[in-house]
């Protein structure tokens, strides 16, 4: 039924919901039970229509009043033999006899039909096929238990009863026919899907739109609750209207299904936003945990589109299915230009939640800071603090004169390159555009998008005591004491309210559609040239959305504008994995002189720091990288096509010729190829081991060499010695030194380098000691230059 405008059908089912509804009950999906029972139904009804044409009036005949003379009021015709239950199957081709009387009545079975002889073949079947719907809603009354589902059956019951009576079609007679609501759920969602995601590829909206007919589907075959379940369940709700529309999805959806004598419409299709409002938290949470549940028996296929983007997708549109300004339930809405309507005929089992995002930080201390307010999305300054701050910083600002005459370093790119390669990419189409579902894509990116459409605005606000208050501010500051005290339940709420409210402290909140949802409070140190960071957190309902990387990237804008490039906070264990991908580290690089006293020591936390990098402009720092790579890409293309160039085969080995320069062999330079520099060979061995010796002291004295000082203990890391076939620590090199194993410096720095390969084989690039391998390498490796065995 659905109206098809631009989207194909959808695929086939995957989960474990089936076709057909079963009656009502708790709320979820059909069980097989109800599609074997509606398939069930449509055998008898395919038998009976292919029975002979008495046995066709006797069985309408049951259902049809007395036609004989002299007004009989007989509504029914009852045999006088009536058939044992079950009936036996040897007793069911008996002959019809149209002589046989009624019970009832006494008159013929002929004096009930009379009105049928002229009556066509397709007439009398769709009469039977009422027959049939009938006996089914009379075995539903005697089976059903809820009181409200049972009076609509009956009311069903007595309309196809009338049909059949009348030979007339079934018309529910209602104050209001459907849609019952516009937009309906469909075109709501329709609509979700040209507001959130009308800038993505083609492929990925396409996912998208995939994942938006799975949750239709599944709305079109959901069992919603009775009413006096809901009331148990939800007893401040409004329990007449839900009861009002409980009966319209009675009537107009779920009956239909299996008495298809009834006019059937899609739920998505008659129903709005009320109903969807009244099921989806329900439908979210049951779908959610029958994909943990049933996550082996997903096609592989299938797997991360339930499994992970199905989440994302369902906490989006929650938002806006509760949101009270949201503008896709507005009749009034565009649709973009890329649109088209979803057809649904999907349906799915889905998928799991990514853990809340929030973050507790530290206390506080004292000194003044300033205020202002950073880059709002749309491009005009602020109107709520007293010294707006102007735009971000422009990436694409032209380098100045100095810039530009820096010394060029050996192996540069030439800019002519560098420009012809532009050239062929500034066509935004030409450049390819993350998907917001890929595994590579930024995690601000959706923020970003948000922000540059005006969906989200960034303010920095604080309380202030010498100025006249400011209502929209206090407003937003009273929001952020909420969003702080729900999502950081640790913190006293006094104490929190005391901070934001504090005015040397300032926040960077996060605006969406007038209200906070996230923010950022913090306290500037400027004469010690950090800032601590003190509470970090985004309201629940609007998490894993890229919002807490992207207002950390305007936090450290808005820094770099006041010349501070130093953040220093207290992180507890829920929070460190948050600020380590924001760039902050246990190695903290303000000297502990310069905050000693100045930020309170926070116990059961972890200090951690982030160093800003004022030639970087953070917010827009993905988009960057992205047009990086994308240029590396298209100058690998050419130098491929450069380099493709087929030389003959070297002949000199069959003259006899048993070695020769690597430089010699034809096309190894075009590729790319340099001779490796050579280091200085200490001939001497006690100057050798003298040296080596130095230089394996400062590379154990060094913060990063923990890890690394003694051999792996099984006991430490079980299975380590199965992937790690040829181990080494530096304690074995100590005692290989000792010996005077290392004859040459290649030997010792062929052990070390094992040390490091062996850590980022065994362990993943996030772990501490990945970290620590590379930034001791580093280290080892200027040792070796400064010591001249290998070419600076």
């Amino acid at each position: 039924m659905a109206d098809s405008a631009g989207i194909q059908q959808g695929s086939p089912a995957i989960g474990a919901a089936g076709l057909v509804p079963a009656a009502p009950g708790a709320g979820g999906t059909e069980g097989s039970g109800a599609a074997r029972g509606s398939a069930r139904i449509a055998v008898k009804k395919a038998q009976l229509r292919s029975s002979p044409r008495p046995k066709k009036l006797e069985k309408l005949g049951v259902y049809s009043s007395c036609k004989a003379e002299g007004a009989c009021k007989c509504n029914g015709w009852k045999s006088q033999n009536p058939p044992p239950t079950p009936p036996q199957t040897e007793q069911q081709s008996n002959a019809v006899n149209l002589q046989e009387p009624c019970r009832s009545c006494s008159h013929t079975l002929g004096d009930h039909v009379t009105h049928l002889e002229n009556v066509s073949e397709e007439e009398m079947n769709r009469l039977l096929g009422i027959v049939l719907d009938v006996e089914y809603l009379y075995t539903c009354i005697h089976k059903e238990e809820d009181a409200d589902t049972k009076q609509v059956y009956f009311s069903l019951f007595k309309l196809l009863r009338k049909s059949i009576l009348q030979m007339g079609k079934p018309m529910l007679e209602a104050q209001e026919s459907p849609p019952f609501e516009k937009p309906s759920i469909e075109q709501g969602v329709n609509n979700f899907v040209q507001y959130k995601f009308s800038h993505l590829p083609s492929k990925e909206r396409q996912t998208i739109m995939e994942l938006a007919k799975m949750f239709l589907n599944q709305i079109n075959y959901w069992q919603l609750e009775t009413p006096s379940q809901r009331r148990q369940r939800v007893p401040n709700d409004d329990a007449a209207g839900y009861k009002v529309n409980y009966t319209r999805w009675l009537c107009y959806c779920n009956v239909p299904q299996f008495c298809d004598s009834l006019p059937r419409y899609e739920t998505t299709q008659i129903f709005g936003r009320t109903l969807l409002r009244s099921v989806f938290t329900v439908m979210r949470k049951q779908l959610l945990e029958q994909a943990r549940q049933e996550k082996d028996k997903l096609p592989p296929e299938k797997r991360t589109l339930i499994l992970t983007h199905f989440p994302k997708f369902l906490s989006m549109l929650e938002e806006e299915v509760y949101s009270h300004n949201s503008p896709i339930w507005s009749q009034d809405f565009l649709a973009g230009a890329a649109g088209g309507q979803i057809p649904i005929h999907t349906v799915i089992s889905a998928a799991s939640v990514a853990r809340p995002l929030y973050y507790s930080t530290s206390p506080v201390s004292v000194d003044p800071s300033t205020c202002g307010s950073v880059s709002p999305a749309r491009k005009a300054a602020s109107v709520l603090e007293p010294n707006p701050v102007g735009e971000k910083r422009k990436p694409s600002e032209p380098l100045s004169h100095e810039e530009n005459k820096r010394p060029r370093v050996v192996g540069d790119i030439p800019m002519d390159l560098i420009n012809e390669v532009m050239a062929t990419i500034t066509d935004p189409a030409a450049i390819p555009e993350t998907s917001l579902l890929s595994a590579h894509s930024a995690r601000d990116e959706a923020a970003r998008l948000e922000e540059r459409r005006g969906v989200i605005e960034f303010h920095v606000i604080g309380n202030s005591l010498n100025q006249k208050p400011n209502k929209r501010i206090l407003m937003w500051l009273v929001g952020l004491q909420n969003v702080f005290s729900h999502q950081l339940p640790r913190m006293p709420k006094e104490y929190i309210t005391r901070l934001v409210f504090d005015p040397k402290h300032k926040t960077l909140s996060l605006i969406k559609d007038g209200r906070v949802i996230g923010g950022i409070c913090f306290r500037m140190f400027p004469s010690q040239g950090f800032t601590e960071i003190v509470f970090c957190a985004v309201t629940s309902n609007e998490q894993v959305k890229g919002y807490g990387t992207h207002l950390m990237n305007h936090l450290k804008e808005y820094h770099i504008k006041h010349e501070i490039l130093n953040f220093l906070t207290y992180a507890d264990e829920y929070a460190i994995g948050y600020f380590k991908k924001q760039g902050f580290s246990k190695d903290i690089k303000v000297p502990k002189s310069k905050y000693v006293g100045y930020i309170k020591d926070y116990e059961g936390a972890t200090l951690m720091g982030c160093e800003l990098n004022p030639s970087i402009p953070y917010t827009e720092f993905s988009v960057i990288i992205k047009k990086q790579k994308e240029i590396i890409k298209k100058l690998i293309e050419r130098k491929q096509a450069q380099i493709r160039k087929v030389y003959p085969g070297l002949s000199c080995f069959k003259d006899g010729v048993r070695q020769i320069p690597i430089e010699s062999i034809p096309g190894i330079r075009e590729t790319g190829w340099k001779p490796v520099g050579k280091g200085k060979e200490l001939k001497d061995p006690d100057q050798l081991y003298s040296t080596l010796k130095t230089i394996l002291q400062h590379v154990k004295s060094h913060q990063n060499a923990w890890p690394f000082m003694e051999p792996v203990k099984k006991t430490e890391a079980p299975g380590y010695y199965q992937v790690i076939r040829f181990p080494m620590d530096l304690k074995t090199m100590s005692e290989r030194l000792k010996s005077r194993y290392y004859t040459t410096r290649k030997l010792f720095m062929a052990d070390m380098q094992r040390i490091f390969t062996n850590c980022r084989e065994y362990n993943p690039p996030e772990s501490e000691y990945y970290k620590c391998a590379n930034l001791l390498e580093k280290f080892f490796y200027t040792k070796i230059k400064e010591a001249g065995l290998i070419e600076k």
